[in-house]
């Protein structure tokens, strides 16, 4: 009897494992159907099995590790916390818009600060279009690339005059309507504030997906950016894609980081193309090593196996063994910024004997580099010039300036400050020049041709719209005119340079001085001290 009821139980767990065998056999058809409609159009063959997802059982698992390890080691950053407390969408697409923005080029840490006391001040949509340009770029000075805060000033403008004080909810519309804002922001924004769909690519997110699927070839080319967008759309979790976008940009920026990235850490590290790749190399070495040439072959195809194909690696020889994933992924040589030489005077005047110092600032045109910015008296070196050329040069537009002619009196060479911006290599020409009483009441404002001007104490200069440039070019000055101030480094690498090699010149002259120009010989330490006759 108990020998029947074994036989039956064998018979049906056998009948159930051919039923599961079958519906395991239908999903994986169904997974595989419906993610070819979600690979990219590019991918052919092998390459769309080796640089894709070869089912939505991985995407799943890679879907469910990913937000697991998110909630558990997220940072806690304040647009983060807005993003979850805020009920009302507007706000919370603000707060998300505002962090996007400042969030480009620049570093969380340097961000965190600037964020907080930007919602500080303007709370809502309404409170920044209420505001001023020239208030926008006082809070933004310092934060670099500074057509982010007009572009974010205008766009909040153009919500409340043509929107009515309602954002855009999809990806498509932000983009579309909100200026300074392209695919990324737009996807961020709709997909952490507004719950779209979405997935995003920037730069952590590239990283990410270019070392998962073992993509290679260079990242910033149209047919890469195309396959990574597809990628990062198929990936995107449905149910919680906010979420899941910043997980991929959070490992991105704190695990799968550029350099020495902690793969031992990294939840994804089973599915990661890149990280196998070098386990693979690693063995192949430890059995030629060892003298073992005989391996299994792997069912999933090897990044050589791609023949022809776009998203690789370019050669063979490409593969560097001490990067491991670094190998992945790979970018253009980047483009040398532009050399730039400007002549900058700072002009300081008193009222009188017991006033505060003031500078005179002049206002950059609305448009172009730093636009609306402030700055001391500039002018763009288009050619070489002698230093008379220079002084000539400088004075001429401090006249036109101020009103009334300036003599180089009271007019000082002072150094060179060197700025790098995105694109240009800008080296500053320092002068400076101190008016007198008597030459201060000639300044009018209103002059044709000439922009808007104004005097500002030091810590008026501290809290206006200035560049961080110009910042160093006071810091310059200050150390002119008081010595043992210290210099910021790129100061130091044009001023700090000139005075020991000034230095160096006085030792040179002073070993020659005393010992008529000739090296002194090793016996020459050993000879007894002759002391000068009185």
């Amino acid at each position: 009897m108990s020998k029947m009821r074994t036989t039956e139980r064998l018979r049906k767990a056998s009948l159930k494992r051919k039923k599961n065998v079958k519906s395991s056999s239908q999903s994986k058809k169904l997974c595989q159907e419906q993610i070819k409609v979600e690979v990219p159009r590019i991918l052919t063959g092998k390459e769309a099995t080796y640089h894709s997802f070869k089912d939505l059982i991985e995407i799943h698992s890679i879907r469910a590790c990913l937000l697991s390890w998110y909630d558990k080691s997220k940072r806690e950053l304040p647009w983060r916390r807005m993003a979850v407390t805020e009920s009302d969408l507007n706000k919370r697409a603000y707060a998300v818009w505002v962090s996007e923005i400042m969030l480009q080029q620049t570093q969380v840490v340097t961000v965190i600060n600037y964020y907080n006391k930007w919602m500080q001040r303007w709370p809502t949509l309404q409170d920044l279009a209420k505001a001023t340009l020239e208030e926008v770029n006082e809070m933004w000075s310092g934060l670099g690339y500074y057509s982010r805060g007009r572009r974010l000033y205008e766009g909040a403008q153009k919500v409340i005059s043509e929107f009515k004080g309602e954002m855009p909810q999809n990806a498509e519309e932000l983009q579309k309507q909100l200026p300074g804002v392209g695919k990324y922001t737009a996807s961020a924004i709709a997909s952490i504030a507004f719950g779209q769909v979405t997935g995003v690519v920037d730069g952590n997110a590239v990283r990410v997906l270019c070392r998962v699927r073992a993509i290679g070839a260079d990242s910033t080319s149209s047919t890469v950016i195309e396959a990574l967008w597809m990628l990062a759309n198929t990936l995107v979790d449905p149910l919680r894609p906010g979420d899941f976008n910043q997980a991929i940009m959070e490992l991105g920026a704190t695990v799968c980081t550029p350099k020495a990235p902690l793969c031992s850490e990294c939840p994804v590290k089973a599915h990661c193309r890149a990280y196998h790749q070098v386990l693979k190399k690693q063995e192949s070495v430890s059995k030629r090593l060892l003298g073992n040439t005989l391996s299994k072959i792997s069912p999933t195809p090897d990044i050589e196996e791609c023949e022809n194909c776009s998203l690789c690696l370019p050669d063979k020889e490409s593969w560097v063994g001490s990067l491991g994933v670094m190998n992945f992924p790979r970018k253009a040589a980047k483009k040398l910024p532009r050399a730039e030489r400007t002549l900058t005077c700072v002009v300081t005047r008193k009222r009188t004997a017991g006033d505060a110092e003031e500078y005179f600032l002049v206002q950059r045109p609305n448009i172009g580099l730093l636009a609306g910015m402030w700055e001391f008296p500039s002018i763009l070196l288009e050619s070489v010039m002698t230093e008379k050329e220079q002084k000539c040069k400088i004075l001429d537009r401090l006249t036109e300036l101020l009103g009334s002619s300036v003599t180089e009196k009271n007019f000082q060479y002072l150094g060179e400050v060197v700025h790098i911006f995105s694109h240009i290599h800008q080296t500053y020409v320092v002068y400076s020049n101190s008016l007198n009483s008597a030459s201060i009441d000639t300044v009018k404002q209103g002059r044709k041709k000439c922009p808007s001007f104004r005097w500002v104490t030091k810590t008026e200069f501290q809290q206006s719209a200035v560049s961080t440039a110009m910042k160093k070019v006071l810091q310059l000055f200050s150390h002119s005119s008081t010595d043992g101030k210290l210099l910021d480094k790129d100061v130091k690498r044009i001023y700090g340079s000139e005075t020991n090699r000034n230095k160096q010149k006085e030792r040179k002259h002073k070993t020659s001085t005393n010992h008529g120009g000739k090296q002194l010989s090793v016996d020459s330490f050993f000879r007894p001290t002759v002391k000068e006759s009185l």
